[in-house]
């Protein structure tokens, strides 16, 4: 009681110091100040503006030989320059970003390239602009133009890209890499369809969010229960009557025992495996690995030691 009294020797009753709380006080002052005045800018701004808007200001050109007034024309020109950006920034920052975070070993040309993105990604729009200005409008060229400016846009966010799309490809859980080689997926389609695709992890964090759930599982039944296994059995085999299988050879287990067996056959790394399927011990898994006698006979004869 006394420490809370005099409010030393704890850190929610410590005096402030004139120094502190003046900074304090300054810190607030300025930021109180910047979104007052912001908010004056917008609205001073909103009531001037507000009385011109109308559809012929929107879809019309500014022309002093026919006294119009609109921005109609910049709203296009600036469409156009979004859509060519893109479709230059995003193929080749995407296609940069997967080879140096998925084909390129680890060197110092990689390391280069990476220094010189994050460079370039906080270099100013201004600087970009000037440069864009010299080496598309004058040394090329190509004069004040489309294709200038929406080329000068392209080298200002590839960087950002390439950047962001590695992050992106960084966060994928190494599980989906090895368990997608593990059934045998090329490099390229293991990408194309499970990496890239990361939006999916982002779908069903929106989802179980729209439903409150925090833990547990996510896919219930409509009255809010587990899904049992005999549910999962029916979908499965109706999945598997679209695809052409006999019903009599699915099981709800099928689909993770084909998983470990092609996936051990291809890296041969048992605690890994069981690592993957989230065993506590290596004796579960091996269960997951367990073959005929006649598939250990043909192992043998394939070794040849009888003639």
């Amino acid at each position: 009681m006394k420490q809370e009294e005099t409010g030393r020797g704890t850190l929610y009753r410590r005096r402030r110091k004139p120094g502190e709380i003046f900074l304090l006080a300054a810190v607030y002052g300025a930021a109180y100040f910047s979104m007052f005045l912001l908010l004056g800018i917008i609205g001073y701004i909103f009531s001037r503006g507000f009385r011109m808007l109308s559809i012929r200001f929107l879809t019309s050109v500014t022309s002093a030989w026919r006294g119009t007034v609109g921005i109609g024309g910049s709203l296009v020109n600036t469409l156009y320059i979004i859509v060519l950006t893109l479709a230059v920034a995003v193929p080749v920052g995407v296609g940069a970003a997967v080879y140096l975070n998925e084909y390129a070993q680890p060197g110092i040309l990689v390391r280069s390239i990476e220094f010189a993105t994050e460079t370039l990604a906080g270099i100013p729009s201004v600087i970009f602009g000037l440069f864009g200005m010299v080496l598309f409008v004058d040394v090329l060229g190509m004069g004040y133009s489309l294709l200038s400016g929406a080329a000068t846009l392209a080298l200002m966010v590839l960087p950002l890209i390439v950047r962001n799309t590695q992050r992106a490809l960084r966060t994928v859980p190494e599980g989906y890499r090895n368990g997608a080689l593990g059934l045998g997926a090329p490099k390229w389609h293991l990408i194309r369809t499970i990496l890239l695709p990361a939006k999916l992890c982002r779908k069903l964090l929106k989802y179980a969010k729209e439903r409150k759930i925090a833990s547990g599982e996510i896919f219930l039944t409509g009255s809010g229960k587990s899904l049992s296994r005999r549910q999962i059995w029916r979908e499965m085999k109706q999945l598997c009557a679209l695809a052409g299988v006999e019903e009599s050879k699915v099981f709800p287990h099928n689909l993770r025992h084909l998983f470990a067996t092609v996936f051990y056959r291809a890296c041969r790394d048992i605690v890994k495996l069981a690592d993957v399927l989230g065993h506590s011990s290596v004796n579960t898994t091996r269960l997951y690995l367990l073959t005929t006698g006649a598939e250990h006979a043909r192992q043998m004869e394939r070794l040849g030691l009888v003639t």
